[in-house]
């Protein structure tokens, strides 16, 4: 017997489970068994019941407000449909996001590459700083489709050299500042630019060779669209659920008491 509990695995499934078991007992036991004692078995649980589904009302709407607790879907960044990657700038209008086609027939791929940034910024797509944040995030998830899903280089083979970021806005607003209201949002797109390396050759012993962009090679462009996930989903269902449970059991309890004082009445008229 000793053998076979000391096989079990305690960390950390196991112990987690028992620990949650004795916190909930020892609290929601706790006081259900003080209220109990004072008013009952069937009223002790029906106000401790109340208690309860208050108190996760009020600790959702911290976390829906917050954006903490348990979470939904963080925002992530989705291959575009039906194109995400484009290997030929001139074809970027076959997006459907872009609005023009450049004539970049007979440029190198560095004037083919400057000429499609001015077309993406004169249509209203802003080009991000790397030290912003949003760059970032709109790499990283270009490393992904490009090397995961497309296989089409692995690290090292490319550099992402321009972010573009357009749309997104919040509507409807008050005014041309106050959005707290805006619930619904256009849709938002990114388009990485994405540039070849030279193939370097590694040398025991030696730095490594600095990277070179590949100007033989035209740049390659992944198109993504932002989803902005469910964050608050989670907390604003268990908020909604419990507060109908709330506001039930409320009626409940003033149901009763106003039923208690009525009998209450009659009995004192008869007497």
């Amino acid at each position: 017997m000793l053998s076979a509990l000391l096989a079990v695995g305690w960390e950390p499934e196991i112990r987690g489970w028992i620990i949650v078991i004795i916190s909930v007992a020892v609290l929601m036991g706790s006081t259900y068994l003080i209220l109990g004692t004072n008013l009952g078995a069937r009223l002790g649980f029906l106000v401790a019941i109340t208690g309860l589904s208050g108190w996760m009302m009020s600790m959702a709407i911290i976390w829906a407000v917050y954006g903490i607790g348990l979470k939904g879907p963080e925002p992530t960044w989705h291959p575009h449909e039906p194109i995400s990657i484009v290997r030929d700038g001139a074809l970027l209008n076959r997006t459907e996001i872009v609005e023009g086609s450049s004539d970049i027939k007979g440029l190198d791929s560095v004037a083919a590459a400057k000429k499609v940034s001015d077309q993406l910024v004169s249509e209203g797509w802003k080009s991000l700083e790397e030290s912003d944040p949003k760059r970032g995030q709109a790499v990283a998830s270009a490393d992904e489709i490009i090397q995961i899903e497309a296989k089409e280089f692995v690290a090292g083979e490319y550099v992402a050299v321009a972010v573009y970021d357009k749309g997104g806005a919040r509507y409807p607003k008050l005014g041309d500042s106050i959005d707290f209201l805006a619930f619904k949002h256009k849709p938002r797109y990114a388009i990485v630019e994405i540039a070849p390396l030279v193939a370097q050759r590694a040398e025991p012993g030696r730095a490594p060779a600095r990277a070179q962009i590949d100007e033989a090679q035209p740049h390659r462009y992944v198109v993504m669209i932002r989803d902005l996930g469910a964050k608050r989903r989670p907390a604003f269902l268990i908020g909604f659920g419990s507060g109908l449970i709330f506001f039930l059991l409320c009626w409940i309890l003033h149901r009763r008491e106003a039923l208690l004082r009525k009998n209450l009445a009659l009995k004192t008229s008869a007497a």
